[in-house]
């Protein structure tokens, strides 16, 4: 624990994860953060790198599902929906608790991260399921099941979570001008938002989505959650959701500065740089914060980078 989580802001606090971080300590990795002086280079910028695809189960979803898990108190299992990391974390979860697990993914959903859910012991059942129905398959399996449902994104306890990968950047980094951190459903953003408004209050939080996916900047724009009228078709598979979450929404309102839209070609290119200079095995959703320097965008000289995950092969 450290004196900066006396803070509290908005709809999760700093104590909140403060509180996650303590919980998550004897489980997980504390990741590095990474840098390369070609990179930063060829593209006019000093960059750092916080790494968490060097994070167990290969992503920083297993923080949130983890951190909600180990304050359930002896559920009888665990069921999520997820399109794969999240799925690996909460499979995860469950083998740190010892109860089974169930995980409903997409049909279409990543192969290498259905076999890496299976590796944890979890059952997957994806037969039919669509980001249409998704929700369905998974209340029905909680119901009949007894399971806890552990959320993807709209859960204080997973917001939090995923809030410590920002604590740790905080102890190990001097405050950068701005952080980039890729947006699904908006768990990520919310718990890493509220650490770096309440610890470098003058550093920008800024959310970068794919084109194809741009429910949040859309729903920042309108000052309400706008849904898109279909699933987004993109190589970022981790942020395919279709609307921003109830909870993780007002979060985003009140401490994300800014959400910018990339195209798919950006978003690989950032993807192949990352591996090149880093020397690093990321996935594709992983080059999103990345992505926007690649098409010009007025950023500052000096930017903290998410790095979500490394669950991908050629």
């Amino acid at each position: 624990m450290t004196p900066r989580c006396a803070y509290t802001v908005g709809v999760i606090t700093l104590k909140d994860v403060c509180g996650a971080a303590g919980r998550l300590a004897p489980h997980i990795h504390r990741t590095p953060v990474l840098s390369s002086g070609s990179l930063d280079r060829l593209l006019g910028r000093e960059l750092l790198f916080k790494s968490e695809h060097l994070q167990k189960t290969g992503s920083f979803k297993v923080r949130g599902a983890l951190n909600a898990a180990l304050q359930l108190g002896g559920p009888r299992g665990l069921v999520t929906l997820s399109s794969g990391n999240h799925a690996q974390g909460v499979a995860f979860a469950s083998r740190v608790l010892g109860v089974p697990c169930v995980v409903v993914m997409y049909e279409d959903a990543s192969e290498t991260k259905k076999a890496a859910v299976r590796s944890y012991g979890a059952t997957v059942m994806d037969k039919g399921v669509t980001r249409l129905n998704g929700e369905e398959f998974v209340r029905a399996i909680a119901a009949d099941r007894g399971f806890h449902y552990i959320h993807a994104y709209d859960d204080p306890q997973v917001m939090a979570g995923q809030g410590t990968q920002a604590l740790e950047f905080t102890e190990q980094s001097e405050a950068p001008d701005a952080v980039l951190v890729a947006v699904g459903g908006g768990g990520m953003i919310s718990g890493i938002a509220t650490v770096i408004k309440a610890v470098w209050p003058d550093t920008r939080v800024i959310g970068v989505e794919p084109e194809a996916g741009d429910d949040t900047r859309r729903s920042l724009l309108a000052g309400e959650r706008i849904r898109l009228e279909a699933p987004p078709r993109t190589v970022a598979d981790g942020v395919q959701t279709m609307m921003p979450g109830a909870l993780t929404f007002p979060v985003v309102q009140k401490h994300v500065d800014e959400v910018l839209a990339v195209r798919e070609e950006s978003i690989l290119e950032a993807q192949r740089l990352m591996m090149r200079h880093l020397k690093q095995v990321v996935e594709p959703t992983a080059g999103l914060p990345l992505a926007p320097l690649l098409e010009g965008a007025d950023l500052p000289p000096r930017l903290g980078m998410f790095v979500c995950g490394g669950n991908w092969l050629p």
